[in-house]
């Protein structure tokens, strides 16, 4: 059995998979995860506003590493680039002080981080999301739009493989509107106030602009959606009490409802946000922002709605080390 570690650092949380290949196999059966993992650690404190990573967050991320670094030694991953990848994205792009942030993670868990562009971080995200979907007569149209929206940025992928990888990727593209980064910039009240609120979507509006210039939003026959602002919507959609994955995974959330939890959401205040049992504590202050994003991609789609993913850049970065291993081991 050879096991492999994916880690994907964003902006607001980061992630760990561990997964085992049984008998050297590459196919679905043959791979089965042993940890999934996320902290909300927020990395990218302030740097919309500084430019650099703040003290305290470098410190939380490298915690919450050092904790991922144990779990994978309790499974045998060996700590070397042939089994282990780490991805940075967003935050670590615009940070000034980015060195010390790879110097960190090298000393902690063996191999440096790759900074990686919004379109290869696109990529990853859509290998993972749409790995297992099913053929048309399940629901699931082809081409895919896989949305993933992060802390610092969102990105777009559209192709159109599936089960059976028939097809290739078409466009990619990511824009800088996250739920961090638009909470930070625009919701200075809590709740936000009409004119915030109307003044992040006009942001929003323009970055989906230059989105759709590269990527054919419109032609999306399945919109899926992966991370933890499309997660927590579909878990409040679900009315569920407390937050479980599998009941996520994806489930079907109309535009409607998405619009309406939107709304919600941005209408309260944190100790109401706080009080719903599907919500990550690390999420409270940024998940208006991120339902609002949302919601305008969907009416940028004109989908009736979107399936929420938990597989993601996470099973992307796996795919891509089982393939990529020398040999059975």
């Amino acid at each position: 059995m050879t096991t492999v570690a994916a880690i994907d650092c964003g902006t607001n949380s980061i992630r760990l998979l561990v997964s085992a290949l049984i008998d050297g196999e590459t196919d679905e059966a043959g791979l089965v995860d042993l940890e999934r993992r996320m902290e909300i650690v927020r990395l990218g404190q302030g740097v919309d506003r500084t430019g650099a990573f703040a003290p305290e967050a470098l410190e939380r991320t490298f915690a919450a590493l050092r904790d991922y670094a144990g779990l994978m030694r309790e499974h045998g991953v060996p700590f070397d680039r042939e089994h282990v990848r780490m991805v940075a994205t967003s935050a670590t792009r615009d940070a000034a002080n980015r060195q010390e942030f790879i110097d960190g993670v090298r000393a902690i868990i063996g191999v440096e981080p790759e900074v990686i562009t919004g379109d290869e971080e696109a990529e990853l995200s859509f290998i993972g999301a749409t790995a297992e979907l099913e053929a048309e007569e399940n629901g699931h149209r082809r081409p895919y739009l896989v949305v993933d929206i992060g802390g610092g940025s969102t990105e777009f992928v559209l192709g159109r493989e599936g089960a059976d990888g028939d097809g290739a990727v078409r466009a990619a593209r990511s824009v800088d509107i996250g739920c961090v980064r638009m909470t930070e910039r625009h919701f200075t009240a809590d709740p936000p106030t009409g004119e915030q609120v109307a003044a992040a979507v006009r942001d929003i509006d323009a970055a989906l602009d230059e989105a759709a210039a590269e990527v054919p939003l419109a032609e999306a026959g399945t919109v899926v959606c992966v991370a933890g602002t499309a997660t927590t919507v579909a878990g409040i959609a679900l009315d569920l009490p407390a937050y479980d994955s599998e009941r996520i995974h994806l489930t079907r959330v109309s535009a409607e409802e998405t619009g309406k939890i939107a709304r919600e959401l941005l209408a309260m205040p944190h100790a109401d946000r706080a009080g719903i049992g599907v919500m990550h504590p690390g999420r409270v202050d940024v998940i208006g922002a991120g339902a609002l994003i949302l919601d305008r991609v969907l009416a940028r789609t004109g989908a009736d709605a979107f399936y929420a993913g938990e597989h993601d850049i996470l099973d992307g970065i796996v795919w891509g080390l089982v393939v990529d291993l020398p040999g059975d081991e």
